[in-house]
């Protein structure tokens, strides 16, 4: 019986994504690096110090910088990332998400956030749904990124059930992964092609509805 739903933030709530990208731009351009176009997929679900490396690796540069170097790039981006998501509104949550959320707190069900961003506390407030979720896994906790399933089993646990009793959210083909390898069902937003290990797939938000989901849901257990 479905009794959680646990959240990736960034591409699932809302668009924060364009804020990470155009921070890391500036960083990488600070350093001499052009990202391509595949960095906005490239970069989706990583951590902080994973995406810089993933920038860096891309340009056959990782080992240019120290740790304690990188960490000051990284720091620089978080920088400019926390300045520029002070501007985000409730109208930066993604179509579909208010009803959802909505239809989900009618149901009881418990909501928890697994997000590898480390100001999805301040995101949330600033789109003033805080206080709709029942936990935030926190990131400084969690040893290894997504693909590992670490941060979804923590959200589980944080929700107090089983892995047969939830569905996560994902819209990263890494993410979707993380999802399977807890044992949970996934759903994935985005391209069926990319996220084709998901359990069920809606092309954007607005297409999530929790009755269809739930159905899709009971189909497999």
């Amino acid at each position: 019986m479905l009794k959680g739903l646990l959240f990736d933030l960034d591409g699932v709530l809302t668009d924060s994504a364009k804020f990470h990208l155009a921070a890391w731009g500036k960083v990488a351009e600070s350093i001499g690096i052009t990202l391509p176009p595949e960095a906005n997929d490239g970069l989706r679900g990583r951590s902080r110090m994973d995406s810089l490396d993933f920038i860096l690796r891309g340009a056959g540069q990782e080992d240019r910088f120290t740790e304690a170097e990188k960490e000051a790039l990284a720091t620089k981006k978080n920088a400019m990332y926390v300045e520029a998501i002070k501007s985000m509104t409730p109208a930066d949550i993604l179509p579909g998400i208010p009803q959802l959320l909505a239809d989900a707190k009618a149901k009881q069900l418990k909501m928890i956030i697994a997000s590898a961003s480390k100001n999805a506390p301040t995101i949330l407030r600033q789109l003033k749904i805080a206080d709709d979720f029942d936990g935030i896994v926190d990131p400084a906790t969690l040893h290894r990124g997504k693909p590992d399933p670490e941060i979804y089993v923590r959200a589980q646990e944080l929700a107090g059930l089983q892995a047969d009793e939830v569905v996560s959210f994902e819209d990263a083909s890494a993410g979707v992964a993380a999802i399977k390898a807890a044992g949970q069902f996934a759903v994935g937003i985005g391209d069926k092609t990319v996220l084709a290990q998901a359990d069920y797939i809606v092309p954007t938000t607005a297409a999530l509805q929790l009755s269809q989901i739930e159905a899709a849901f009971n189909a497999q257990h």
